[in-house]
């Protein structure tokens, strides 16, 4: 048996993923160490569009209906300038198999293992990924493992993850719990290694392509429902597959709304930490993760993460834990649908950006997820209470991250806060040009760079002037 030391481990983390992915990454990397041939990796998988939709249809994803909501819109205008208060549509992503859109990532991870002869999945996820996985090894017969970062050191375990390990041992996956810290990654690799499973992860290329079908779908809907393109996509941001993965199907459809990610805004709570751990009431689609994996994708369990949200992204805002809430029971009380917080942290942000629209203008929140005992509001803001953070009505700008949560008690008091793309890009570049000081970029770099922030050569070369010039600071794993 190999060593299971945490140096020793980390060490084999190359050998352990290849055997575990059936990819060998080195054939898309670069001279130099910065760039990688991103399209190849991202059209590697050997499925395209309509295999992908065909193998969704048959295991139950995909296909979800696209909802206009005309009595949230009606109240966005009560609000909005004259002939301002766009039309509101969801797709309702709750409808696929496990709940969420995710099982559009898990269907062709699933299917690309069962494919290539392995006899079980690993995936380490403590949200919606983890039963989306399940749901889908339970439909091809083959063994899941689910690992789960749950408790802090009271062994405290928020609500939403706890239903997350109820729903995947439901589909008769073998869930593992860990505790708050760098043991999640440490764990996924022990288990690759001596299980000989597939690695399910987020971040390959067939959870992007997976994700391109939505996309897609948004595209075909809007046209046959109403006969032209929406003018804007809402994506809850947090690793960046939703933004990629969506943002690539628009564009095969021939679509090109603006994109604009959207998390909740729980900045100064360290998603590591012990203490501020179970202090956020959102798993997913917030600031600690959206943030992170914008400026240094490369952090994840693969060589080279697929989602890359900076490069699709065009516009980027906030909403605040209250605002979630609020958007939440109007979902539900005005339009009688009760989901899930992940989608309707886009739905908040959305009852702000459409007063900026035309009347006529279509504004699509891109997914719904499930709602249940766990993921509820009131279990939420419960162990908020338990914790010793203030919950009240009021105005959502008192929020205070970890301490206050505000819920709105009026639509006009719900605003998007924008953050700022070039300071983010900004941040990506830092980390390359502090590592490489006085080293010129090739143009095979300076290409892919420019397509890694979502800007233009000309726009690129003004920015990476100002990142190369500034004082170098240490860089940040």
């Amino acid at each position: 048996m190999s060593s299971q030391k945490y140096a020793e481990v980390m060490a084999r983390r190359g050998a352990i993923m290849q055997r575990a992915l059936g990819l060998d990454y080195d054939q898309f990397e670069l001279e130099g160490g910065v760039a990688f041939d991103y399209e190849g990796l991202v059209g590697s998988p050997a499925y395209d569009l309509d295999a992908v939709r065909r193998i969704q249809a048959d295991f139950k994803v995909g296909n979800t209906p696209l909802w206009e909501l005309p009595r949230l819109s009606q109240l966005v205008r009560q609000t909005a300038p004259h002939g301002q208060g766009a039309r509101i549509l969801i797709k309702d992503e709750a409808g696929n198999a496990a709940g969420s859109f995710k099982a559009r990532r898990a269907s062709l991870a699933v299917a690309h293992a069962a494919d290539l002869g392995y006899e079980g999945v690993v995936a380490a996820t403590s949200g919606n990924y983890g039963a989306a996985v399940a749901s889908q090894a339970a439909m091809r017969g083959i063994k899941a493992i689910i690992l789960q970062e749950v408790f802090d050191s009271p062994w405290r375990g928020q609500p939403e993850i706890l239903e997350k390990t109820r729903v995947c041992e439901a589909y008769g996956a073998e869930v593992w719990q860990v505790t708050v810290g760098p043991e999640l990654f440490y764990w996924h690799l022990i288990t690759l290694e001596e299980t000989g499973f597939f690695n399910a992860s987020l971040y390959t290329p067939y959870g992007i392509l997976g994700i391109e079908t939505l996309g897609y779908e948004i595209a075909e809907q809007c046209r046959d429902q109403f006969g032209r393109d929406p003018a804007a996509i809402l994506i809850t941001h947090s690793g960046g597959g939703n933004v990629t993965g969506t943002a690539r199907g628009l564009r095969r459809a021939g679509a090109d709304p603006q994109i604009i990610g959207v998390s909740v805004d729980l900045t100064g709570l360290h998603m590591a930490s012990d203490r501020d751990f179970n202090r956020k009431s959102f798993t997913t689609g917030h600031t600690g993760f959206g943030f992170p994996f914008t400026v240094n994708p490369d952090r994840v369990d693969v060589p080279r993460n697929a989602a890359r949200g900076l490069r699709y992204l065009d516009r980027y805002v906030t909403i605040t834990q209250g605002e979630v809430f609020f958007a939440t029971q109007l979902l539900a009380e005005l339009e009688g649908l009760e989901r899930g917080p992940a989608g309707n942290t886009s739905l908040a942000a959305a009852l702000s950006i459409a007063r900026e629209l035309p009347e006529d203008a279509l504004l699509v929140v891109q997914e719904t997820e499930y709602t249940g005992a766990g993921k509820h509001p009131t279990a939420q803001l419960t162990m908020a209470r338990e914790l010793g953070i203030e919950v009240r009505i009021g105005d959502p700008r008192e929020n205070k991250q970890g301490k206050r949560i505000v819920i709105a008690d009026d639509i006009d008091q719900v605003q998007a806060v924008d953050i700022d793309l070039k300071g983010l890009r900004r941040s990506y570049l830092g980390r390359i040009a502090d590592k490489r000081p006085n080293r010129s970029l090739s143009q095979e770099e300076t290409q892919f760079l420019a397509d890694e922030t979502g800007v233009s050569r000309d726009e690129f070369a003004a920015l990476w002037d100002e990142v190369a010039r500034r004082p170098i600071v240490k860089a940040q794993a």
